[in-house]
């Protein structure tokens, strides 16, 4: 398997941590993901993150990410509905989704700001404290 069928991610997890890796074979329909921490071979095991332990999948271009951007949110520019998703530390996401409905595992939120190093965000919708329409 290529390393360019992998997807760079960032899993918030519900205790805080952040783990950094790739995933292969990602899918919205299950309730977990195998999680290749940054650095290992796509042969090696990998570690299987359950959904009910992770708060979103930050779906992104470089790991080492942009600390002194601040994503703007000019949701006029996105396409799809508008959301704002709070989790039960207070973090919030803002961004657009074609595609959420609260009884699904999850739902995929797209950023407005194309700076953004978040490509895509998977939020675990029953970890969400608050998801908003704007």
């Amino acid at each position: 398997m290529a390393l360019d069928q992998s997807n760079k991610v960032v899993v918030a997890c519900l205790d805080g941590r952040r783990l950094k890796g790739r995933i292969y074979d990602f899918s919205a329909l299950k309730d977990h993901c195998r999680l290749f921490p940054e650095g290992e071979s796509p042969q090696q095991q990998g570690t299987d993150l359950a959904f009910k332990d992770v708060k979103a999948i930050f779906f992104v271009k470089d790991f080492a990410g942009h600390s002194a951007h601040h994503d703007l949110n000019d949701l006029t520019s996105g396409r799809g509905r508008a959301m704002e998703i709070t989790f039960q530390d207070g973090e919030k996401v803002v961004g657009t989704t074609e595609a959420f409905n609260p009884q699904r595992i999850g739902f995929f939120v797209t950023p407005v700001d194309p700076d953004s190093n978040n490509i895509r965000i998977f939020i675990i919708t029953k970890n969400a404290r608050e998801v908003k329409r704007l």
